[in-house]
């Protein structure tokens, strides 16, 4: 029997590329599939997974809308009885210049927040009740590299810092959410994912033709898929696991989770002492960590 027969998987943003890859991942593993997009060829990624022997419930959904995430969530517990699994792929990509018109910032600002994070909130807050139903349960947040210290010069074109910022708040939903919800066995990680080789990523270099040089250093979706199978049968919770093009995609070292932990930029995994406010000129060689405190 494969490992996930009986599960059930909500993947958003899943016609193609990332959402696509993780479908087909873990219909791979068994899992019947709740799958939803904007794109209409959410029909036929749900025809392909179908073919792999898993049901599969699809819609044509958008995640910033709650009525359709409500109704996503709610298709999927009236087929299938519950949820186990909850991929938060969705999301978008726009450039942000700071002296756009103001009209233009204002509703680049709300596109982004409402898709990449609102989104991401309203399912997991829906599926959430679902899960407890079913004794446990994994939401993974989808997240960019920016969140950790680089590996590399950043490749980023300026004008992403309300993109950054919305994956930059997922962080609260994959930290806290993992906090709050260990006592009802639902585990909370994010993958934090370098370069992609989605139609976002390329859509971000313009009309100019990405080169097939570029193109080979940058992650294929079943590689990160494939990653995302090892994160659910781990079992771990509250990380955010850097995925680097270039180095091994593999999950690392789990990190405690008594211990709130700031990334190295040495990548050592030691922990800092958390020191206050700055200035920290006359901090001392930091070997020490922050307990967090549990009721």
């Amino acid at each position: 029997m494969a490992w996930l027969s009986g599960k059930v998987a909500v993947v958003s943003g899943a016609a193609r590329g990332l959402g696509s890859a993780f479908a087909h991942a873990l219909a791979l593993e068994g899992a019947n599939l709740v799958v939803f997009d904007i794109d209409a060829a959410i029909a036929e990624t749900a025809e392909a997974l179908a073919s792999r022997g898993v049901e599969v419930c699809f819609s044509l959904a958008d995640v910033s809308q709650r009525a359709d995430c409500e109704r996503v969530v709610a298709e999927a517990a009236k087929r299938f009885g519950g949820i186990d699994i909850l991929v938060n792929n969705a999301g978008i990509w726009r450039q942000t210049p700071l002296d756009a018109p103001w009209e233009r910032a204002l509703a680049d600002f709300d596109a982004i927040m409402n898709i990449n994070f609102k989104g991401s909130m309203m399912m997991s807050r829906l599926c959430v009740a679902q899960m407890r139903k079913r004794g446990g349960g994994d939401i993974v947040n989808i997240n960019t590299w920016s969140v950790l210290p680089s590996r590399s010069p950043s490749s980023a074109p300026p004008g992403m810092d309300v993109y950054y910022a919305s994956k930059w708040a997922l962080n609260g939903l994959t930290d806290l959410g993992a906090q709050w919800l260990k006592p009802d066995n639902i585990r909370v990680n994010a993958l934090v994912l370098g370069p992609t080789d989605t139609a976002m990523m390329r859509r971000a270099y313009g009309p100019q033709e990405v080169s097939a040089d570029v193109a080979a250093r940058w992650l294929q979706p079943e590689q990160v898929a494939r990653l995302l199978i090892d994160l659910l049968k781990d079992g771990r919770s509250g990380e955010n696991i850097g995925v680097w093009p270039g180095y091994p995609v593999q999950l690392g070292e789990r990190k405690r989770w008594d211990v709130k932990m700031r990334e190295r930029a040495d990548f050592t995994g030691q922990p800092l002492r958390v020191f206050g406010p700055p200035p920290w000129a006359d901090a001392p060689e930091p070997i020490e960590h922050l307990v967090v405190r549990r009721e």
